[in-house]
């Protein structure tokens, strides 16, 4: 996960329009907002961006 990826993400929690655990509705709010690096993320990487929602860690670094 990059720094951008990472930012994306924080920008829809903050906005609390969605349970970040949707992840398809997460997907649904990063294409709305041009946030087209996160909507390619969520195809492959779940396990890595539910890893980051429970703990706030990128491959083990917070």
């Amino acid at each position: 996960m990059n720094e951008i990826i990472k930012e994306q993400i924080l920008s829809i929690r903050k906005s609390g329009v969605t349970n970040m655990f949707d992840v398809n509705r997460v997907q649904y709010e990063a294409n709305e907002r041009g946030f087209y690096e996160l909507v390619v993320y969520l195809i492959d990487h779940k396990a890595e961006y539910a890893h980051f929602i429970m703990t706030g860690e990128v491959d083990g670094n917070k």
